[in-house]
């Protein structure tokens, strides 16, 4: 059976970039995993250790056959392979891929948390989300992913990505 999934991508190491477009180009080459949708990429202000470069954030739509928690799995072998190493909670990082929907489904167990518990409070999620899913009810707040990011503050900062020269 296929199942539809929101994942939500983002880097501030190296070339971040370069890397979420590597991750979703992996995404697009898998046998269990096929992008329906991908979002501009996006530039966000840090949150939570300021003291860090700029992330680049995007989000894609699959359909996969794997199951959530297979899913997970198979999205943290995919940002080994890209060289994450997990030093700090908000810390800076090469890649970060996170489920953020699966079918609307409700998962609360000690590996995995769905609805992604932090998205509807965060706009660097939200933006890059809303351009591919904006009509996709949040299952907790029962509000659209366009609905959720009209009422985000303008802080921080995200904009569309342009290239630095």
């Amino acid at each position: 059976m296929i199942h539809k999934a929101l994942i939500g991508i983002g880097s501030n190491l190296d070339l971040p970039a370069e890397n979420c477009l590597k991750a979703i180009s992996i995404l697009s080459k898998s046998k269990e995993v096929r992008v329906a949708s991908q979002s501009s990429l996006y530039e966000s202000e840090p949150i939570g250790n300021p003291d860090q470069p700029w992330f680049v954030n995007a989000a894609v739509e699959i359909q996969t056959n794997l199951n959530p928690e297979e899913l997970l799995q198979y999205l943290l072998n995919i940002e080994n392979q890209l060289g994450r190493i997990r030093k700090e909670k908000w810390g800076p990082r090469i890649i970060d891929l996170d489920i953020l929907d699966y079918e609307g489904q409700i998962i609360n167990s000690s590996t995995l948390t769905l609805p992604h518990p932090e998205m509807a409070q965060r706009r660097f999620v939200l933006e890059p989300l809303s351009e591919i899913a904006g009509a996709t009810i949040h299952p907790l707040k029962n509000k659209t992913i366009a609905d959720l990011l009209k009422e985000q503050p303008n802080f921080p900062i995200v904009k569309k990505y342009s290239p630095h020269k």
